[in-house]
């Protein structure tokens, strides 16, 4: 590992992120609140401190695992420093506390620790919110699109933090890709704003809500969350705006190129949308005689399907009081999540394609030993390396949160909150059933279990492997 590069790289990153913190710094001088704007500029200030003299350190070019360690440690720099604004307000009981909601936010996970996010400022519910849309697309990404770098190093930074079973590039250079990227999100995400202010939302909680949909985060800015709306229109466009940022961004692109077949024929894609069917009708004819109508039956299983397959987390109805098949459907779609790509958690359509057709592969070797079986997804021949990553995959996901659900146990809580705390946290999603469901929070834990839900959360937004090759010491001669 080349410590220079670094350690130049996390200051680069930093010095994002304190460009970042610079709006909801803004947003807090505009409301007045000018003890929370004092944090915000204090720790900008310590950010850009910190960024110069790593910057001053020069490096040379990146390898695959200084990429992996640059990305993760990334990840945990920004998310020690963006606690210390929150903390600082007196709102949380611990460090701890204030860092669980930043990682919560970054990772777009949406799990807090607050009964009552209404006790905030505007200008730190807005860097809550706000979190979300920053590691929603990536902040590497973001810096990649900013600042010079060598093509092979970035594409060794984008393979770390893009999620999916597979990486690449829409364009040649890596520089155009992360343009391409955060352009797409940017306008998807500014006209979610302003649909949403036509439909009667005030022009802050647009750009809050818009934030947290378009990171597919679900921190809300008030207890009573989008019910205090009272608007069926308002949940529509919020669900429909969860469903298109659970689509892979490539897609996007495509149908900018005006490929709008192709991209309609994708896999992944049909799958998706298919589960995402499935699911909002047999959800719906399960809870209709709960909920009273079919209308109402059909918006709120709607909502509540887009909202945990694309692990955003927002909710319109306690689901967790609904009958056992829908509590255990959503809690199936926890673990599946949206497409690769974009901006969702979860273990991914696209591996879940691979590792079925995998398996009727097996199935059919079994039978004829000799009959050659390749693995194809949109008509491409799946490498062997595709295929035994997202195998990996499988397992260490499954035994992550087996052996997370074991620790978690000691807080004494019952098996259903520790095992949907777990998923909602290691899937990015937030709320989870029973004392973590969708009308209660996760103080209830103490502050080893969050920091273990915290280290969850992060391991699932980077999907497992960069935390891993952080502290492997032999990473580089495997990759």
């Amino acid at each position: 590992m080349n410590k220079k590069t670094v350690i130049n790289n996390l200051g680069k990153i930093l010095f994002v992120e304190a460009v970042f913190m610079l709006i909801p710094a803004l947003v807090a001088l505009f409301y007045g609140e000018y003890k929370d704007a004092l944090y915000f500029s204090g720790t900008i200030l310590g950010t850009i401190l910190i960024s110069l003299l790593f910057t001053r350190v020069k490096g040379s070019s990146l390898n695959p695992r200084d990429g992996y360690v640059i990305v993760t440690s990334a990840w945990i720099t920004i998310s020690l420093i963006g606690a210390i604004p929150l903390y600082l307000t007196g709102c949380f009981p611990s460090y701890i506390s204030a860092l669980f909601e930043i990682i919560s936010g970054f990772t777009t996970t949406g799990a807090s620790v607050m009964p009552e996010p209404g006790v905030l400022g505007h200008g730190m519910q807005f860097f809550r919110c706000f979190s979300h849309w920053i590691g929603g697309m990536g902040v590497l990404v973001f810096v990649l699109m900013l600042l010079p770098m060598e093509n092979d190093s970035s594409m060794h930074l984008i393979r770390a933090e893009v999620p999916g079973p597979t990486a690449g590039k829409l364009v040649p250079r890596m520089k155009n890709t992360s343009r391409i990227l955060y352009g797409i999100y940017t306008v998807m995400t500014l006209t979610l704003v302003v649909i949403l202010k036509i439909l009667g939302m005030p022009w802050y909680d647009a750009f809050c809500y818009s934030f947290g949909t378009a990171g597919t985060g679900g921190f809300g800015i008030c207890a009573d969350g989008l019910a205090i709306y009272n608007s069926h229109a308002i949940e529509i466009a919020i669900g429909i705006g969860m469903l298109c940022f659970g689509v892979n961004f490539n897609i996007y692109y495509m149908i900018l190129l005006g490929k709008v077949k192709d991209a309609l024929k994708n896999e992944e894609l049909r799958v998706y949308f298919g589960i995402i069917l499935f699911a909002v009708v047999t959800v719906c004819a399960n809870t209709m005689r709960v909920i009273g109508s079919f209308s109402d039956a059909l918006r709120l299983s709607f909502f509540q399907v887009s909202s945990i397959m694309t692990t955003t987390g927002f909710s319109t109805a306690d689901f967790a009081s609904w009958p056992q098949y829908s509590q255990h459907l959503l809690a199936l779609l926890m673990i599946i999540g949206a497409c690769a790509g974009s901006t969702a958690g979860g273990f991914k359509v696209s591996r879940v394609i691979i590792l079925w057709k995998s398996f009727i592969s097996e199935i059919k070797r079994a039978i004829n030993p000799k009959q050659m079986m390749p693995i194809r997804v949109n008509g491409s021949v799946v490498e062997n390396k595709a295929l035994q990553s997202a195998k990996v995959y499988c397992a260490v996901y499954f035994i992550i949160i087996c052996l997370s659900v074991l620790l978690l146990s000691v807080n004494g809580y019952s098996f259903t909150t520790n095992v949907t705390a777990v998923l909602a946290c290691f899937n990015n999603i937030g709320p989870g059933l029973d004392m973590v469901g969708p009308t209660l929070n996760y103080s209830i834990y103490s502050m080893p279990a969050q920091l273990l839900l915290s280290l969850l959360m992060l391991t699932g937004r980077l999907e497992i492997f960069p935390i891993f090759c952080l502290f492997a010491k032999s990473a580089h001669d495997r990759l």
